[in-house]
């Protein structure tokens, strides 16, 4: 029934957005496969309901940065730069080059792997700050936001969720990312989802979101998104990196799988 769909999509996002938002991770990363495994939405339509849940759910989270002043200095402005126009490609890429699910599980896979096994990595082995290592410029950040931001229109995150882990490699404080990141994929995931809006009036098939759908996860992840945000300083947050790495590299060895399960059937 359409109430008990949304009641599971309200837990699910909640849940998804409690553990996420500590570490500056946008939860449609871990909703997606929800949507295409638990939720049976259609593609392309499951990338602009990704981006939906991030534009309902965002606020949660960057309500409680903003009132703990993590929302401050130029690293936002940087990543929006850069992701903005890198979203509306990918967007044009998910609808009209990788419509088809073969190809999209695999760059599911393709995606999550090395996110998740990057994750657990930095979770066990934080590593040793450098002396005299210099943080990424300016042009860099944007640069990497802009290919991020490709990448996250056609995988419907925003970008901002593989920019954090990759930009706290490059010596930038998790303190300073995470409210960053989060910032960046909802600005991000609002002009997707417009994107895709206004392409699904050209093309035949579910190119719209599913707006139920991405409703009612969304407003889990809002509840779920402050409540993570709020916990941030009293979580370890190596713990939470570890699970959401190991998350990650499941799921994407999962897709992995099923790919090379239906390319070899009859």
């Amino acid at each position: 029934m359409e109430w008990e769909l949304g009641a599971a999509g309200l837990v699910v996002g909640m849940l998804i957005a409690v553990v996420t938002a500590p570490v500056g991770v946008s939860g449609a990363v871990f909703l997606l496969p929800v949507q295409l495994s638990v939720f049976a939405v259609p593609n392309p339509a499951v990338t602009p309901t990704n981006l939906l849940y991030n534009i309902v759910a965002g606020p949660g989270a960057l309500l409680r940065y903003r009132r703990d002043g993590a929302l401050r200095g130029p690293l936002i402005r940087l990543l929006v730069l850069g992701t903005l126009p890198g979203v509306v490609v990918g967007a044009v890429v998910r609808v009209f080059v990788l419509p088809g699910p073969h190809v999209f599980r695999l760059l599911v896979a393709a995606l999550m792997l090395p996110l998740g096994l990057w994750l657990v990595f930095r979770a066990i082995r934080p590593g040793v700050p450098r002396a005299g290592r210099r943080s990424p410029t300016p042009r860099t950040i944007t640069g990497m936001a802009l290919a991020v931001g490709v990448v996250g229109g056609v995988y419907g995150i925003g970008g901002g969720s593989i920019l954090g882990p990759v930009l706290v490699g490059r010596g930038l404080p998790v303190a300073k990312v995470a409210p960053a990141a989060l910032a960046s994929t909802f600005a991000t995931s609002l002009v997707g989802a417009s994107t895709f809006a206004l392409l699904s009036l050209t093309r035949i098939g579910s190119i719209a979101p599913d707006w139920f759908l991405g409703l009612a996860c969304g407003l889990g992840g809002l509840v779920g998104g402050y409540i993570g945000a709020r916990l941030q300083p009293r979580l370890p947050e190596t713990l939470l990196r570890l699970l959401l790495g190991a998350l990650a590299t499941a799921l994407g060895a999962l897709y992995a799988m099923e790919t090379i399960a239906a390319l070899g059937g009859p």
